[in-house]
């Protein structure tokens, strides 16, 4: 096992997470502090107050990062620090923090695509998954599928034309009055429901192009909210856990058509998925146990790592410092970042 230590920092959205890696896969320290309850009184995030919580969680989780891996921050070998894309304000803190301390420490930085970041998710736990592979990244911001045909060799095969999977969830979760954040309390009640209760349009299912589009799915909950709300319902409430089914469902199979083509055009058969919407019980069934399945072996993080964090970050790091990658001493946050073409 190699000594590097990589001190891994995301800031880019709500959750402010530190890890400490040793090697390529080895965690010392993995903490994250989530801003979840802080957001929900609004229902969604506020970008202003997402920055001032990472300023206020990020150098204790740091100190506390570094008391339990036991080291000092002259001990590291690399700060590796999400720089995009994401919200300015978040990334700025991230970014901004990562080179105070390297001037402290005297440690190289190293600025991480936050997507990259999420291809590597998977390889967290499981030293087999190697390239070639197909990754869907499926978030509240992003829902693409990128071909990782080698570490640094990234295609974009096709993203979302509107809506993110995760953002169609939580504007879904406002129509039918459910807290936030929508995914998991959708998936929550879908478990009860019958996902053929109501037929949701499957959007772009049978195009030739990988893509996606989740706003008209999106439309057409809220049309069937308001007919049965004309009509009238028993007791006066929705019957929400079908409603709730009906919409996963058709948000899955979206994303499972896709998955398919994706397999069928490049002959690769190693798929992974990460991001928020990674850890959605229908989603990660229909990878692994569904129809479709049969024709791809599927790789998941485990649900703690779908969503955004610093163990990502610094694998994805380490592994570009290895293939030679350095960053500007005035390294500064892209928000718009992307990956692949």
């Amino acid at each position: 096992m190699s000594d590097f230590l990589t001190l891994g920092i995301e800031t880019s959205c709500d959750d402010t997470g530190v890890a400490l890696l040793q090697g390529e896969r080895r965690i010392l320290a993995e903490l994250l502090s989530s801003q979840i309850r802080d957001h929900a009184r609004f229902g969604g995030v506020v970008p202003e107050f997402a920055a001032r919580k990472h300023l206020e969680n990020l150098l204790p989780l740091v100190e506390a990062a570094l008391r339990e891996g036991g080291v000092s921050g002259r001990d590291l070998n690399l700060i590796a620090v999400t720089c995009g894309p994401g919200l300015m304000g978040s990334l700025i803190v991230g970014v901004q923090a990562a080179r105070a301390l390297s001037q402290a420490w005297d440690v190289p930085v190293l600025g991480v695509n936050h997507l990259e970041g999420h291809l590597f998710a998977p390889m967290v736990d499981s030293e087999d998954l190697k390239p070639p592979f197909l990754s869907l990244i499926v978030s509240g911001g992003h829902t693409e599928i990128v071909r990782v045909d080698a570490l640094g060799s990234y295609e974009l095969l096709g993203q979302t034309r509107d809506d993110a999977a995760g953002e169609a969830y939580d504007k879904a979760a406002r129509i039918l009055g459910l807290p936030y954040p929508g995914g998991p309390e959708i998936d929550r009640l879908a478990q009860d429901g019958n996902p053929d209760a109501f037929a949701f349009p499957v959007p772009l299912q049978h195009t030739k192009h990988v893509e996606f589009s989740f706003s008209g799915l999106k439309t057409a909950l809220l049309w069937q909210v308001r007919r049965l709300e004309a009509l009238g319902t028993e007791g006066g409430r929705l019957p929400l856990a079908d409603l709730c089914a009906s919409f996963q469902s058709a948000v899955t199979r979206a994303l499972i058509a896709k998955v398919a083509l994706a397999v069928r055009m490049t002959g690769i058969r190693s798929v992974t998925a990460s991001g928020g919407v990674a850890a959605n019980s229908a989603l990660r069934r229909a990878l692994t146990e569904g129809i479709e399945a049969r024709r791809w072996r599927a790789w998941l993080p485990r649900v703690s790592r779908c969503t955004d964090n610093a163990v990502m970050i610094a694998m994805a790091g380490k592994s570009g410092w290895d293939r030679g990658l350095r960053s500007p001493e005035d390294l500064s946050p892209n928000p718009s970042l992307e990956i692949g073409g």
